[in-house]
């Protein structure tokens, strides 16, 4: 696959580099480049992301941080079962258990929400930092809602986290989730109340908090650039319905003249 000529393999974290040491240079340089290309294009293009991941696993499948990226493009493009197993993959390879709920999530995608709620009961769970101990229980709540238990979901996620008026990396999401929750239980005031209290915490936009609340509060929002768009539909209507009158009048008149002669002439030949 094409990479753009400025990705030189440079760009990715002194740690994955440090992983691609153990290969030889030209190949650690066409890995890496390749690597950059699935960061690069992970959120908008996860097919093309995807892509450049099977490249970089075709080339360095021993290296741990490459079956953990071609994990993450599977995950991204919906193909969960291959996720799944590049997760585990890089988990036997570091020993790590980071990747513990987007395993556990992999499991939901592939309709096995009883899994995902038995890895968040795992030992495991408690080898997990803050970060992914919430995402662990978003995970689960997930997972609860999967299969139809919403005030099991909604009990879920209260948790000191989301309690807490301190903003973290997870709070607009976990708060977002909670609200969700909430509505589809139909507990809409409730709902309206988080909702608003994730869109303070959402710095980045990595929600649709505000449009969920405005669709609650019954906000219509008006596309500029498609308003301007009929704007200019109907004053181009308007001016040909001038121009064709204007026509219109223009042989009206020229139909009169020419009514008129004809009359002067038939004159002329009688006298």
């Amino acid at each position: 696959m094409p990479i753009p000529e400025d990705v030189t393999g440079e760009e990715i974290d002194k740690d994955v580099r440090q992983e691609l040491q153990s290969l030889p240079k030209t190949l650690a340089d066409d890995v890496a480049r390749n690597l950059v290309m699935v960061a690069r294009l992970l959120d908008e293009d996860p097919e093309a992301a995807y892509g450049y991941s099977r490249v970089a696993l075709r080339l360095a499948s021993r290296v741990a941080a490459v079956r953990e990226a071609a994990g993450f493009a599977a995950y991204a493009s919906q193909k969960y079962g291959e996720a799944l197993a590049e997760f585990r993959a890089a988990k036997r390879m570091t020993g790590n258990i980071d990747l513990w709920p987007v395993m556990a999530d992999c499991e939901r995608g592939l309709g096995r929400p009883e899994k995902a709620l038995d890895m968040a009961g795992a030992p495991e769970v408690h080898k997990l930092d803050k970060a992914g101990q919430v995402e662990m229980r978003l995970v689960a709540a997930g997972a609860r809602r999967d299969m139809g238990q919403l005030d099991a979901a909604i009990v879920t996620l209260q948790s000191p986290e989301l309690a807490a008026n301190s903003v973290q990396p997870w709070t607009a999401r976990l708060r977002y989730a909670y609200a969700d929750a909430l509505l589809a239980a139909g507990r809409e005031g409730e709902a309206r109340d988080w909702f608003a209290k994730a869109v303070e915490a959402d710095r980045d936009g990595s929600t649709d908090a505000s449009d969920r609340l405005a669709e609650l509060d019954g906000v219509e929002f008006v596309d500029v650039m498609v308003e301007d768009e009929n704007q200019d539909e109907e004053e181009s209507d308007v001016d040909v319905d001038v121009e064709e009158r204007e026509g219109a009048d223009v042989v009206e008149g020229a139909d009169d003249a020419r009514d008129g002669a004809e009359s002067a002439d038939e004159s002329e030949k009688k006298d």
